[in-house]
């Protein structure tokens, strides 16, 4: 049998939907690095992106009988990772500290020539989104988001508790969530590029 490393990517997605370990290993070593950057974009940090390629390799192992009727695996693969993206951005927003990870890193990426494009694109719009919410929802969203302070330094500056403020930053992310992805087609990640003005 020819070695692994000498098939194309069509004969071993065949035998990988047969269960073949170093047809699966195989493809993990041609697409991985790819398929963590292709994260990036979306979730702005190597911690989570590292995890949601992971994912996504471990959902091709699991899902490996499908690739039988696959045309063209390539294709497959950043089907499953842009989905996988956009469930972890979807989970990542429920939680603080992912939160506080992607608003830390997503500097990074503020000055780039696509986010001055995106930006003159989106930003009323998403002014607009943000004016339709409660007042108190948008001075907590300020504070936490666009001035990066902890919920709890945002609870004492307002005299609220904590799970006050956790609970508007729920509901303000899950109508930004709604709004950026029915009306406008774009991740929550060029939604945060776009607030956040430090």
């Amino acid at each position: 049998m020819q070695p692994v490393q000498s098939l194309s990517d069509f004969e071993l997605q065949q035998l990988l939907a047969c269960g073949d370990e170093a047809a699966y290993n195989e493809l993990y070593g041609r697409y991985a690095v790819q398929i963590n950057r292709f994260m990036q974009k979306y979730l702005h940090s190597a911690v989570l992106s590292e995890d949601a390629t992971h994912d996504v390799f471990i959902k091709i192992w699991n899902k490996r009988e499908q690739l039988k009727n696959v045309q063209s695996f390539k294709a497959y693969l950043f089907t499953v990772a842009r989905n996988q993206a956009l469930d972890n951005l979807k989970t990542a927003f429920r939680t603080e500290s992912a939160i506080s990870q992607i608003s830390a890193t997503i500097t990074e990426y503020r000055n780039t020539v696509e986010e001055e494009r995106l930006t003159k694109e989106y930003l009323l719009f998403i002014e607009n989104v943000l004016a339709a919410l409660p007042q108190r929802s948008r001075e907590i969203f300020a504070l936490c988001r666009e001035q990066g302070k902890t919920y709890d330094q945002a609870a004492k500056e307002l005299g609220i508790s904590r799970n006050a403020i956790k609970n508007h930053m729920v509901l303000t992310m899950k109508v930004l969530s709604s709004k950026v992805e029915t009306e406008l087609g774009i991740s929550l990640s060029i939604l945060l590029a776009v607030v956040f003005k430090h």
